[in-house]
């Protein structure tokens, strides 16, 4: 026997259909089931977007079983799993992340996916206790204070120093534009207070001021 035939006869039984049996199957896609749904929960108990996308959670969590099942048929026939590469190849996902916790939970059910496929239950149960811990503790780890964008409309541009000096008494501030025209000023300042409602609504009883905003920034706009 040559060295192909042993190459040949090792790859073609390392494709045997004889060894999923249907109760592998069901145990298999059961067991990502549970894990998904359980990623499901996870997802929309830390999730801290104002617009919760109920779909997205839906689809995250199907991707798992949709997976496991696609891991399945790949290891029962050459042929198919050769199949599977060169169709998932040309696919194209278009669909924008725009919270990278997102991203985090989509890898981690593609991922319980291919690792239940693969019958490596007990692996697929250790890391969703796990990133489930990691998720909670690295939330409770406090950040500095984000900067905000404080948009002013004033009358005159003789308020300015008013206004520069309230927010050094709560913060720090930085000039990003500042436009005067004949109808009055508009302002727009980088700045850093912990009091920033407080300080909203001092620059507000200032004379001369027409408007104030203040927008946050933590990937999605938010403006009080």
């Amino acid at each position: 026997m040559s060295v192909s035939d042993v190459i040949n006869k090792s790859v073609l039984e390392g494709f045997s259909y004889s060894d999923i049996t249907t109760v592998k199957i069901i145990v298999t896609l059961l067991v990502t089931y549970l894990i998904a749904l359980y990623i499901f929960f996870v997802y929309k108990m830390v999730t801290k977007s104002e617009f919760y996308y109920k779909n997205f959670n839906i689809s995250m969590s199907v991707i798992s079983v949709i997976t496991s099942g696609i891991i399945l048929a790949m290891q029962s026939s050459i042929v198919i799993s050769l199949g599977m590469v060169g169709a998932l190849s040309i696919v194209r996902f278009r669909t924008a992340i725009k919270d990278p916790m997102d991203l985090l939970f989509l890898f981690w059910s593609i991922g319980t996916g291919i690792i239940c496929g693969a019958g490596l239950y007990k692996i697929a149960i250790i890391l969703a206790v796990l990133v489930t811990i990691g998720i909670l503790i690295l939330d409770l780890i406090p950040v500095r204070i984000g900067p905000y964008l404080l948009i002013i409309n004033a009358d005159n541009a003789e308020v300015e120093d008013d206004i520069m000096a309230l927010i050094k008494e709560t913060g720090t501030g930085k000039m990003k534009s500042r436009n005067i025209t004949a109808a009055g000023m508009d302002l727009i300042l980088e700045i850093r207070v912990k009091k920033d409602k407080e300080l909203v609504d001092r620059i507000s009883r200032l004379k001369g001021i027409t408007a104030v905003s203040l927008m946050a920034h933590d990937g999605e706009v938010t403006s009080s």
